[in-house]
């Protein structure tokens, strides 16, 4: 049975459900939809039209007699009548789940897009035309701090660091945006170059306030701690910070992802440079 192998939250109307769907980003999304239900088809083709939310796979359910539209205008990945609902439900999830598996590739810690996905992105959007900046996002000190606490402790600083950027880069650009997970501890964003410069400093001042809790009351006390450094030998290292390097075609052009992405690696650099979170973004012309 269904609830016998995943944890099941049921909501009254889609519109209730995206709160948490935007924060929590779930494994599936079953859609019990009336005829005619024109607002709820809406909500659902916005997601699945979003880079990142569009990969959750979305099982439509109808009654009987609903005479199905065309896909094109209902963007969901299965459909299952209500009669069936008991006896297929099961398998058609696991099914979904091996799809988007197949389809989409995805970070198992985060949930978020990866490599693959974040290189489509930033190409499409060169290919289109598209005026846009590209972030890239780096966690200061958290090797030492992932050795000394251990990858559990680690993780869960990665968890919080992909959530916090998608949640701000899609308060500050709810359309259009998109955040993907490079791996460890990098992650990319890619937003309007207007916007993404308060959501970068939103970004690195709620790191500060947040990863502080991360740590043991101690290593909090003492603004530091104790760990080995690449070499082997101890030596201490601040709280983490944050550095994002921003780049944008909004001066300049670019025929090829690498050329906007390699600038943002280079800006990202600069922030390194700088004493604690901070965020750098490249203004040259040429």
């Amino acid at each position: 049975m269904l609830h016998e192998t995943y944890h099941l939250l049921f909501f009254g109307d889609f519109k209730s459900a995206l709160d948490f769907i935007y924060n929590s980003q779930p494994d599936f999304l079953i859609l019990d939809l009336a005829e005619n239900d024109a607002t709820d088809i809406r909500i659902l083709n916005d997601l699945k039209s979003d880079p990142i939310f569009g990969q959750i796979p979305v099982i439509a359910l109808f009654s009987e007699d609903f005479d199905i539209p065309s896909w094109e205008h209902l963007l969901a990945d299965d459909y299952l009548r209500r009669s069936r609902v008991e006896s297929e439900l099961g398998k058609r999830v696991e099914l979904g789940f091996f799809r988007a598996e197949r389809i989409v590739e995805i970070n198992p810690l985060t949930r978020l897009p990866g490599n693959i996905t974040i290189t489509r992105q930033i190409q499409n959007r060169i290919d289109r035309g598209d005026m846009f900046a590209v972030g890239y996002a780096d966690i200061d000190f958290f090797k030492p701090f992932n050795d000394k606490y251990g990858f559990s402790r680690g993780d869960e600083v990665l968890k919080m660091v992909g959530r916090l950027i998608l949640n701000i880069v899609k308060e500050q650009q709810p359309h259009g945006s998109f955040v993907g997970h490079v791996g460890g501890d990098d992650f990319i964003l890619v937003m309007e170059v207007d916007a993404v410069e308060e959501a970068s400093r939103r970004i690195t001042e709620y790191f500060d306030k947040m990863i502080i809790t991360f740590y043991d009351t101690i290593d909090r006390e003492r603004g530091q701690i104790a760990s080995l450094d690449r070499e082997g030998k101890e030596r201490t290292f601040p709280i983490m910070t944050l550095s994002i390097g921003i780049s944008h075609n909004k001066y300049r052009s670019f025929a090829h992802y690498s050329e906007i992405s390699q600038i943002a690696g280079e800006m990202k650099h600069c922030s390194k440079s700088v004493s604690g979170s901070c965020f750098r973004i490249d203004r040259r012309k040429k």
